[in-house]
């Protein structure tokens, strides 16, 4: 478990996932498969990377869609590395970490 600095506070790994729409689903299967509890999709992300321009107004299925979780120890998130990356090589997207506070209430 991963320390936090206040009591109502828990020290979680965030995870910026970007994907496009056309491998969505199979993204948040992956989530489900790893046990993380809970996800927000926004739909229409656009942007460009390595793979070129991603844009929503194309009216197809490469526009991007913005998953933001969390996880709430090493362990989880090893097991979500593991089962993205392989997805990723073959799909692209963006797959980014970082050390957040959860408030919890």
């Amino acid at each position: 478990m991963l320390e936090s600095p206040h009591p109502s506070l828990q020290t979680v790994k965030k995870v910026d996932i970007i994907v496009s729409h056309a491998f969505l689903e199979e993204t948040l299967s992956v989530l489900d498969v790893v046990g993380v509890s809970g996800y927000t999709v926004f739909g229409n992300a656009s942007g460009k990377g390595d793979r070129g321009l991603s844009r929503d107004d194309l009216d197809c299925d490469y526009s991007g869609n913005y998953i933001m979780t969390v996880c709430n120890s090493d362990e989880q998130l090893g097991r979500l590395i593991d089962k993205i990356q392989p997805f990723l090589k073959k799909a692209g997207g963006i797959f980014v970490v970082t050390t957040a506070q959860w408030l919890t209430h």
